[in-house]
């Protein structure tokens, strides 16, 4: 390979995915004496160093930010091909490039390598973290890898001054020679064809990798399957759902009766008066009606972390980008919505990894629509009060059925209004999904233990601090002043805005546990807890679930099942998405059509129950 003649130190630009090990090459390299500059008009940092080779030749060498490619459709991106490309004054054109790749992922990184020869510039592909590579077992040609792509190939250890030798032996050698090197036109090759390229040359000089790496493939022919993966996946997806409920029954019944017992003992050893009340009706019934959901919240997230840990949420993401892709967005937004079935907030904040912000946007509007585990405290009472735990074809739990119809309504919703968004309001060019698949592994039983405590820490604290605040201010509202329900001031709140909830089938004692409920979606369970418990203490000696069988019809449940498929019952939710997305009018989009879309759902589910005569 060739370089132009030049004098002076000549310039080197260190291009690769992120992870690769660029920066710790640089660092190497130029002994961590480095100037941090910012490209002129955004905050990406870039890093120049100086270095010089055995022969005594200098380089200026810049640590540019990962990119997997030529899609410059983020800053970073943007910033790293405008300096590659000599399309800035802020930085001396390069006059060769060391590619970096992880010899680990080299079917992956052999993309970006193939992407950037179509640049037409020098380059050496330095093959990253060897040492790890061989560890482990892998072995490769990096003779015939050079070959195939006519560049030179460097193996290297960028953590070690040893396992940069090679490096800079092989640079000399390069500015040793004396043709100039005639540039062809940049073009942006085809992804697709890439992609198939990248395996097929790694196939080829890949002589020995471990088993892991071999099950990994096998693994991925059959989960990563368009039919045959997509039913494995829904299949996972349902059986987790059938375990929600039937792994958490004797837990839940243990939570019960200890608080029911506890409930037992105070008002045993308490005067019947204000205090009695408050803690009993207020704080226990408030609390305890949300605190009892605890073992479901824990085996959902015990199966959202097993995902994670094994590799397989990746998986999933490639799964659903040819679905994504027809909605206007690709496999990478699924991974933040895939998080927000845990909590939209971090799914909100994960949005930042797309690279387009029309798909950002996009994603932060529809995270709400994800089933959060807010909302299983809300589903999981409903259920077991109004549709019976039948078995349905000998196998499943019909309750568990329509808790996975709950969670698919929400995902088809947000499919349809990424749809219609990415049609109208955030119209823009649709990205293809590149990203990077970890090998499969067992979890780490220390790190699951540990992820399942902080989820659990996580909800009990909410319970004992949002839900303990809100059920106090809850039972002062309804015991003060008046003596029934609708002459107290949570009466005179609820009765200003029944109206607007009564043509969708919601009584006072719903509308009253919809307002608290604005602060966190469980609250409203811990809401209708404080409200029976206090608007009929003497006779209500009925667990919540009992109490909203007598109080409540079939349509009247199926219809606050329906409005929080869609409310955006949550003002942290808002908040996050006003500062994510940093306009006051997307918010408000959002918040409007949300609640749009859940009072038409609770009304047309409320009618359309009543006349199937539920």
């Amino acid at each position: 390979m060739d370089v132009p003649e030049k004098t002076g130190p000549r310039t080197i630009a260190l291009v690769g995915a992120p992870n690769a090990g660029k920066s710790t090459l640089f660092n190497g390299l130029t002994g961590g004496n480095a100037k941090v500059a910012n490209y002129p008009g955004v905050t990406v940092e870039t890093r120049v160093g100086l270095f010089e080779t055995p022969a005594g030749s200098q380089f200026n060498l810049i640590d540019l930010p990962g990119i997997y490619g030529l899609s410059a459709r983020s800053v970073d991106a943007r910033v790293a091909l405008s300096v590659i490309q000599g399309q800035t004054e802020a930085f001396n054109t390069p006059d060769l490039m060391f590619v970096v790749i992880d010899a680990a992922q080299l079917r992956t990184h052999l993309q970006t390598v193939l992407q950037m020869q179509s640049l037409g510039k020098p380059m050496i592909v330095v093959l990253n973290m060897m040492d790890l590579a061989t560890r482990d077992g892998l072995e490769i040609d990096a003779a015939k890898l050079e070959e195939k792509l006519g560049v030179p190939v460097v193996a290297a250890t960028s953590t070690r001054k040893a396992g940069r030798a090679d490096l800079l032996k092989r640079l000399d050698e390069v500015m040793a020679s004396e043709t100039t090197l005639q540039e062809s036109a940049a073009e942006e090759p085809d992804l697709r064809h890439v992609q198939t390229t990248a395996r097929q040359l790694a196939s080829e000089v890949i002589l020995h990798e471990p088993g892991l790496n071999k099950l990994t493939r096998t693994l991925d022919n059959i989960l990563l399957h368009p039919v045959a993966g997509t039913f494995l996946l829904a299949a996972i997806l349902f059986f987790v759902f059938q375990a929600v409920f039937s792994w958490s029954t004797v837990p839940m019944d243990m939570i019960d009766g200890s608080i029911g017992a506890l409930s037992g003992w105070l008002a045993g050893v308490l005067p019947d008066n204000w205090i009695q009340s408050l803690l009993v009706d207020g704080i226990i019934a408030g609390v305890g009606s949300v605190v009892i959901f605890l073992p479901q919240i824990i085996i959902l997230f015990l199966f959202i972390l097993l995902m994670e840990m094994t590799g397989y949420m990746a998986r999933a993401a490639f799964l659903m980008d040819e679905l994504m892709l027809k909605v206007g967005l690709n496999g990478r937004a699924f991974i933040p919505l895939l998080s927000s079935f845990a909590c939209a907030i971090p799914g909100m904040m994960a949005a930042r990894v797309l690279e387009s912000e029309r798909d950002r946007l996009t994603t932060i509007l529809i995270a709400p629509l994800m089933t959060c585990s807010a909302r299983l405290p809300v589903y999981t009472l409903l259920i077991a009060a109004f549709i019976p735990p039948t078995a349905v074809g000998g196998l499943f739990n019909l309750q568990g059925i329509v808790m996975f119809a709950l969670y698919l309504i929400g995902i088809l919703s947000a499919i349809l209004v990424a749809f219609v968004l990415r049609k109208t309001l955030t119209k823009g060019e649709t990205q293809p999904l590149i990203m990077e698949l970890p090998t499969y592994k067992m979890p780490d039983p220390w790190e699951l233990l540990l992820g399942l405590w902080q989820r659990a820490k996580i909800f009990l604290r909410r319970a004992g601090t949002i839900i303990f605040a809100v059920s106090i201010v809850l039972w002062v509202l309804i015991s003060y002043p008046g003596d029934t329900l609708r002459t107290s001031f949570a009466g005179m709140i609820g009765r200003v805005i029944e109206p607007i909830f009564a043509p969708i089938g919601f009584n006072l004692e719903m509308v009253i546990a919809l307002v608290p409920g604005m602060a966190a979606r469980e609250v409203a369970v811990g809401a209708l807890g404080t409200v029976y418990a206090v608007a009929d203490a003497e006779e209500n000696t009925q667990g919540l679930a009992e109490a909203l069988q007598s109080a409540w019809s079939l349509p009247t449940a199926l219809a606050f099942l329906a409005w929080y498929i869609f409310a955006p019952q949550c003002i942290s939710t808002i908040a996050v998405a006003r500062r994510e997305t940093n306009s006051r009018g997307w918010t408000a989009l959002m918040v409007i059509y949300l609640f749009a879309l859940a009072y038409i759902s609770a009304g047309l589910t409320y009618w359309g129950a009543r006349s199937l005569g539920l």
